[in-house]
């Protein structure tokens, strides 16, 4: 790209030390791990009397004071919550039963695989499952409601039963401000007025905050130890003197908060690393950091304690910890959540607090570090408004353009207005966050639940068209309001649609009350509620209502889908009568086999969303309008509202799964469209400009918990400086539309076929999935041939 305009970070490189580390990391094999489950399970039989608040408070002190830790001795960041990179933690108090099921198929189940040891599955078996067994959260979940939560699970995914929530963008500002001890004081203060009902969480926060300063300090120790008695391992003298200001940075973290930008940093990671110690979830994001870590580089840049090469390389070694935690989930979920996407959320630029727009040389050197590495982590997000800078515009394009699928691009002008319609106070909302992939939250003072359930509206539609029966199973899961060719009408078979969705909404909130429920019960959470805001002044922990704001999202699954079968039906059975309601019935149940010439109707004949044709959009957001609408009328156990989001993860593949074939000539079985405002790969065929302007017909108060549009750009596009600046007027029309997000796949489709059959070729090549990013050669088959079939725009 030398015939590019260049940016003022340009010249900087990626150091030696940061190649070593990252060949480590990719080289190093992934085990599941068991150690602290050993720990969690011994604390939890020592003190059978205590609480459960206490019991876990104790378990991630003794995590935090034993679980083996290790440093490479290129490392400037240093911390884990196990030796190993990318190690799978078995997690009994969330979920145990499931482990036991699937322990010896980890390594070759379809997606997300694990090695194992078999003297872990024996330990496991004799000394950790049966003290579980009945306990875990996966459990109690299970024996309440389980049977009803299989009945729906077709239609909806109910989410969070067998782990804690995450998704939450912590106060890493009020962290870096006052450090564990400075939080011992607060808790401590706070505890010398509180009611008695209160002493307890106090208590436990100190507990915890206690194990995070040791935790620290053990890492000074080992580091010293590991120079000291080097033996054959030789230490290089440049890493040596580099591993003890580390050592000693860890020291001064133990005692007081972080005063330089190398210590600011390190002390994020710990907190990050400790988040992930105590709940096992997945999309604890850092949020704003290019905004609350700008003092700190500010500073030392000025005083000359650090260069911009530097402070880049500091950068790179963090980025590289945000690639080696991962979460281990059950076959089933890791279909649905396909390739790690572990969420460390990172979202720079954008406007402060009165409006205006803000970035810093911080934020170009986070643009230049994911330049450099490529790495699916920290999942790196762009603030857009009407007033962003073309340097900021043009540094993140370069990025773009190298195809790692980062960074995605957020709209200000659309976001902050719906979040305040929410009820997010104004600063808050100016102030947002991204969590995990795509969904949007408040910084430090927000348990979000944003991941609470998915709700398949194309299998609701399948429903309402088959009296209720599965297509697939002949099953009767749905409420029998008739057959499609009893509705006369196309109103008549809108008005059975909103009866079945209705239905099973109900049915997903009394669900969702006993998941809630059950994570107050088996996973409070002490070292969080220290980091989001409101919970040490009420004395009351995160999972009980402590955060400022509580809310609740569910995803809608798949507008574009519904909006083209829908189309078809209106257009082609009831406008046109091209195609008979029986034969329409009867070729969905036969999966079109017989009835090639309807499919073909199906997919040609009628007009499909994403081609600006507003009345096939209106049709998707009407519906999403219509189920934002009934959340309106529920109030999640905590208190909060509940809102909506449109994106799939990696769901809209085992969620097409779950559908039989469908109005919009879609084959059973096959996936449902990517992201969650894209229109079905293959059918947006009048351009991306048509593509943005469909979407933004969908209102933006239906994706407040966020929303997804996927595009695929081939990489000659930015080859000149005239693609980038066209792709940067692309950019701006989509501010000025108000969509509210948008992220590129920059890759050739014979790149990622070769990648298919010739994986070890292609070992870090990284592919946007939906609202994150993952190794392509990672992924189950059926997500990388939905991949691969993506359409690919050569202009704008």
């Amino acid at each position: 790209m030398s015939n590019l305009i260049q940016g003022k970070f340009d010249n900087l490189i990626q150091t030696k030390r940061i190649d070593l580390l990252k060949e480590k990391m990719l080289d190093a094999p992934r085990y599941a791990s068991i150690e602290q489950a050993r720990i969690i399970t011994r604390v939890y039989k020592e003190n059978e009397e205590l609480s459960t608040s206490k019991k876990r408070a104790l378990s991630l002190k003794a995590s935090l004071e034993e679980l083996e830790i290790g440093v490479e001795k290129e490392e400037l960041i240093v911390g884990n919550r196990t030796k190993g990179v990318r190690y799978g933690v078995v997690f009994p108090e969330s979920g145990c039963s499931w482990v036991n099921k699937e322990f010896e198929t980890l390594p070759t189940r379809p997606q997300d695989k694990f090695l194992v040891k078999e003297e872990d599955i024996k330990e496991f078996r004799e000394s950790i499952y049966p003290y579980w067994n009945g306990k875990s959260m996966e459990d109690v979940i299970k024996n309440n409601y389980g049977k009803e939560i299989n009945a729906m699970a077709k239609v909806v995914k109910i989410n969070q039963k067998d782990h804690a929530q995450g998704h939450i963008c912590p106060d890493s500002e009020l962290w870096l401000k006052l450090g564990p001890q400075g939080l011992i004081d607060k808790a401590r203060e706070k505890m010398a007025n509180c009611e008695e009902n209160q002493k307890e969480f106090y208590e436990c926060t100190i507990l915890v905050l206690e194990g995070a300063k040791n935790f620290m300090m053990r890492y000074h120790d080992y580091i010293l130890n590991m120079i000291n008695n080097c033996g054959d391992d030789k230490i290089e003298d440049e890493y040596k003197e580099s591993l003890r200001n580390v050592a000693e940075i860890c020291k001064n973290l133990s005692e007081r908060p972080p005063k330089t930008f190398h210590e600011a940093v390190q002390s994020l990671w710990f907190l990050f690393t400790i988040l992930h110690m105590e709940s096992n979830a997945s999309s604890f994001s850092p949020g704003r950091m290019d905004q609350y870590l700008y003092p700190y580089y500010k500073e030392d840049i000025e005083k000359g304690i650090i260069s911009e090469q530097d402070a880049l390389e500091i950068i790179e070694c963090l980025w590289l910890k945000f690639n080696q935690i991962v979460y281990l989930r059950n076959q089933h979920s890791a279909k649905y959540f396909a390739g790690f996407p572990i969420g460390f959320n990172i979202a720079i630029g954008g406007v402060d607090e009165n409006g205006d727009d803000i970035y810093n040389n911080l934020s170009l050197l986070i643009l230049r570090a994911q330049y450099h590495l490529g790495l699916p982590q920290p999942n790196l997000s762009v603030r857009l408004n009407k007033n962003t800078s073309h340097e900021l515009m043009q540094e993140s394009i370069k990025v773009v353009a190298k195809g790692s699928g980062m960074p995605q691009f957020f709209n200000d002008e659309s976001i902050i207005k719906a979040m305040i319609d929410l009820g997010i106070e104004e600063k808050d909302a100016r102030n947002y966050a991204v969590v995990g992939c795509v969904e949007l939250t408040t910084h430090g003072n927000n348990l979000g639940w944003s991941d609470a359930a998915m709700f398949n509206l194309n299998k609701a539609l399948e429903l309402t068209l088959n009296e209720g029966k599965c297509l697939l199973t002949g099953e009767q899961i749905g409420l029998n309001l008739g057959k499609l060719e009893d509705y006369k009408t196309f109103e008549d078979l809108e008005e059975s649609f909103r009866k079945q969705i209705d239905y099973f909404i109900n049915e997903m909130m009394k669900a969702e009350v006993v998941v809630e429920k059950a994570h107050q019960d088996c996973l409070p959470s002490a070292f969080l509620s220290t980091v989001i805001d409101d919970c040490l002044e009420k004395g009351l922990d995160v999972t009980r209502g402590g955060a400022k704001y509580n809310l609740s999202g569910i995803q809608m699954i798949q507008v574009a889908n519904l909006a083209d079968s829908l189309a078809a039906i209106k257009e082609l059975v009831y406008d046109e009568e091209m195609i008979s309601k029986e034969e329409l019935l009867q070729a969905l149940r036969d999966d079109f086999k017989g009835h090639e010439i309807t499919q073909t109707m199906l997919l040609n004949k009628a007009p499909k969303y994403g081609n600006d044709v507003k009345w096939v959009d209106d049709l998707g957001t009407k519906w999403a309008g219509y189920f934002r609408e009934r959340m309106k009328d529920y109030t999640n156990y905590r208190g909060g509202a509940y809102h909506t989001g449109m994106y799939t993860v990696s769901a809209h593949v085992p969620m097409g799964e779950n559908v039989g074939a469908s109005p919009d000539g879609r084959n059973a079985l096959t996936p449902l469209a990517d992201g969650g405002m894209s229109p079905v790969y293959g059918r947006d065929i009048a351009g991306p400009t048509a593509v943005i302007k469909s979407v933004s017909r969908i209102s933006n108060d239906y994706t407040t918990n966020g929303g997804l549009l996927n595009m695929k750009f081939l990489p000659e596009f930015f080859k000149t400086e005239t693609g980038m600046l066209k792709f940067e007027s692309f950019l701006r029309a989509f501010v000025d539309l108000e969509v509210p997000h948008i992220q590129f796949n920059v890759v050739r489709r014979e790149d990622l076929l070769d990648a298919k059959v010739h994986p070890e070729r292609h070992k870090s090549l990284t592919i946007r999935v939906a609202g994150y990013t993952a190794y392509f050669v990672e992924l189950a088959g059926k997500l990388q041939d939905e991949i691969i079939e993506r359409t690919a725009y050569e202009e704008i």
